[in-house]
Protein backbone atom coordinates (compact mmCIF):
# COMPACT_ATOMS: atom_id res chain seq x y z
CA UNK A 1 0.00 0.00 0.00
CA UNK A 2 1.44 3.20 -0.89
CA UNK A 3 1.28 6.67 1.29
CA UNK A 4 -1.28 8.96 0.15
CA UNK A 5 0.42 12.33 -0.71
CA UNK A 6 -1.36 14.20 1.93
CA UNK A 7 0.43 11.73 4.67
CA UNK A 8 3.60 12.25 2.57
CA UNK A 9 3.12 15.90 3.27
CA UNK A 10 2.49 15.54 6.58
CA UNK A 11 5.27 13.19 7.13
CA UNK A 12 8.00 15.66 5.88
CA UNK A 13 6.47 19.02 7.35
CA UNK A 14 6.58 17.30 11.21
CA UNK A 15 9.89 15.63 10.14
CA UNK A 16 11.42 19.33 9.26
CA UNK A 17 9.88 20.60 12.45
CA UNK A 18 11.41 17.95 14.63
CA UNK A 19 14.20 18.74 13.03
CA UNK A 20 14.53 22.64 13.41
CA UNK A 21 12.98 21.81 17.23
CA UNK A 22 16.19 19.37 17.48
CA UNK A 23 18.67 21.39 16.12
CA UNK A 24 17.91 24.81 18.55
CA UNK A 25 17.65 22.61 21.86
CA UNK A 26 21.19 20.60 20.60
CA UNK A 27 22.49 24.43 19.54
CA UNK A 28 21.45 25.48 23.31
CA UNK A 29 23.51 22.72 24.64
CA UNK A 30 26.54 22.12 22.65
CA UNK A 31 27.24 26.11 21.67
CA UNK A 32 28.30 27.22 25.19
CA UNK A 33 30.76 24.13 25.65
CA UNK A 34 32.69 25.35 22.60
CA UNK A 35 32.79 28.84 24.39
CA UNK A 36 29.98 30.49 21.62
CA UNK A 37 27.20 32.48 23.45
CA UNK A 38 24.14 33.33 21.35
CA UNK A 39 20.71 34.48 21.95
CA UNK A 40 17.44 32.25 21.52
CA UNK A 41 16.58 34.63 18.41
CA UNK A 42 20.15 33.96 17.24
CA UNK A 43 19.75 30.19 17.82
CA UNK A 44 16.36 29.81 16.16
CA UNK A 45 17.95 32.00 12.92
CA UNK A 46 20.84 29.66 12.56
CA UNK A 47 18.23 26.60 12.97
CA UNK A 48 16.44 27.47 10.32
CA UNK A 49 19.11 28.15 7.69
CA UNK A 50 20.57 24.67 8.88
CA UNK A 51 17.10 23.56 7.99
CA UNK A 52 16.88 25.24 4.59
CA UNK A 53 19.94 23.41 4.05
CA UNK A 54 19.16 20.19 4.89
CA UNK A 55 15.86 20.47 2.87
CA UNK A 56 17.61 21.06 -0.16
CA UNK A 57 20.26 18.58 0.38
CA UNK A 58 16.82 16.04 1.07
CA UNK A 59 15.48 17.00 -1.94
CA UNK A 60 18.91 16.89 -4.34
CA UNK A 61 19.43 13.60 -2.96
CA UNK A 62 15.95 12.56 -3.70
CA UNK A 63 16.33 13.06 -7.24
CA UNK A 64 19.88 11.31 -7.51
CA UNK A 65 18.48 8.25 -6.12
CA UNK A 66 15.48 8.81 -8.69
CA UNK A 67 17.22 9.28 -11.70
CA UNK A 68 19.60 6.20 -10.59
CA UNK A 69 16.59 4.28 -10.22
CA UNK A 70 14.76 5.39 -13.93
CA UNK A 71 18.37 4.98 -15.55
CA UNK A 72 18.74 0.96 -14.08
CA UNK A 73 14.54 0.52 -15.10
CA UNK A 74 15.80 2.25 -18.83
CA UNK A 75 18.89 -0.63 -18.85
CA UNK A 76 17.14 -3.52 -17.56
CA UNK A 77 14.83 -2.92 -20.05
CA UNK A 78 16.80 -2.89 -23.32
CA UNK A 79 18.94 -5.88 -21.66
CA UNK A 80 15.55 -7.85 -22.28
Amino acid sequence: MKQSRAMSLAESLVNVAVGYGLAVVTQLLVFPLFGLHTTLAENMTIGAIFTAVSIGRSYCLRRIFEGLRVCREIKEAAEA
